[in-house]
Parts: C-alpha cells; sequence; structure tokens
C-alpha cells in the first residue's frame, strides 16, 4: 500500500491533479470580465508553479499573483486577445488564397509568444514591451520545449472537438481539467528554461 503514503509519486500526482483543476476554476471564475484574461493565465501559472514548489496554499497564491499582475497582464492581454480574434475572422471569413502565408505566419507568431508570456510575467519584473519581446525570444530559443507544449495544447483542442463531436458527456470532464491542467504539464518544461537564466541573467525575479 506504499502507494497510498503522502510522499508516493501517485499520491504527490492526485495533489498534483487537484490543484491543476482548482487553479482551472479559479481561472474561468476570474476570467467572466473578459478584460481578465491575461491576469487570469498569469496568475495561474505562478499558482502552479508555486503549487509544484510546495510553497504557500494554492488560492492565496493565485489571488495574490492576479492582483500583482492585473494591470501589466491585462495589457498584454490586450495585445494578444484582439489579434486572436482578428486570426479567427480571418481564416473564418477571409477565404482568401494569397492571404494563406500571412495568416499562417501571424497564427504562428501568436502561439509562440502565447505560449511563454505569461509564465514570463508572473515571474519576472520587466516592461511590458520587454515582456512581450522576451516571449519570442523564450520560444525561439527553447523551440523543442515550445513545441511540446503546443502538442499537449493541440492534443487538448482536439480532443475537445473530439468529445463535442463524438462523446459530449466527456466535455465536463475535459473542461473541468481545463488549461489549469494544461499549465501544471507546462511549468516543469517553463521552469526548466527559466531556472538557467535566473541563475545567469540580470533581470530580477518578482516578489509577488
Amino acid at each position: 500500500m506504499n502507494f497510498l503514503s503522502p510522499d508516493s509519486v501517485f499520491m504527490k500526482g492526485l495533489a498534483d491533479l487537484i490543484d491543476a483543476i482548482w487553479i482551472n476554476i479559479l481561472m474561468v471564475v476570474t476570467s467572466i470580465p473578459l478584460i481578465s484574461i491575461g491576469a487570469a493565465l498569469t496568475a495561474g501559472h505562478d499558482a502552479a508553479r508555486r503549487s509544484l514548489e510546495g510553497q504557500g496554499h494554492v488560492t492565496s497564491n493565485y489571488f495574490r499573483a492576479f492582483r500583482s499582475n492585473l494591470v501589466k497582464a491585462t495589457m498584454i492581454w490586450l495585445v494578444f486577445g484582439p489579434l486572436l480574434l482578428l486570426l479567427v475572422y480571418a481564416w473564418v471569413v477571409l477565404q482568401i488564397t494569397p492571404l494563406l502565408i500571412v495568416k499562417f505566419g501571424f497564427s504562428i507568431l501568436w502561439v509562440l509568444g502565447f505560449e511563454w508570456v505569461w509564465a514570463l510575467q508572473s515571474r519576472f519584473e520587466n516592461t511590458i514591451g520587454h515582456t512581450l519581446f522576451n516571449a519570442w525570444v523564450f520560444a525561439l530559443a527553447n523551440l523543442g520545449r515550445t513545441l511540446i507544449m503546443v502538442f499537449f495544447d493541440a492534443l487538448y483542442l482536439a480532443l475537445l472537438v473530439l468529445s463535442w463531436f463524438y462523446m459530449p458527456q466527456g466535455l465536463f470532464l475535459l473542461l473541468l481539467f481545463g488549461y489549469g491542467t494544461l499549465i501544471m504539464v507546462h511549468t516543469p518544461l517553463l521552469n526548466g528554461a527559466f531556472n538557467h537564466f535566473v541563475a545567469n541573467a540580470s533581470m530580477s525575479p518578482t516578489t509577488h
């Protein structure tokens, strides 16, 4: 019965999954105004990292990060949010062959930046411009990690679509796990890139 020990891999994994689900619920609730989605994503990354490191309580960590990042994360979301709407409009409505390269290019840039920008905002104190710039630098400098994160995100979206068409009863479970679980999966990959950077770069970690 060692797998039921609090220190067993099984119990630690179960605790991480429960934290991921709770982070996802907090993100959904705090994203209801839509304008606060950026702050929710940033707080989710901060709470997931601290959860895996055994720091504090998930709820208090989440709302502390949400408050302290609200302004900057919202400004970043005002870049990614409208661009996402434009890309969706372009893919759905603008069925013009010469625009395919442009649409693919901007879509790839959006995905690359999105995978890193919220973790950077949650962990480092910087200007909005530098955070955005660093998101693409990290994405390209750590392309292997980026592709793994994109793979997990794409797999999750594929499961949502398949469940919608073929097994609607599974949607609730998928939505319950949600992006909070993906963030928990991303965090070790992000930390692997950040830990070396923190030890050698002049950019200071945030204290929130």
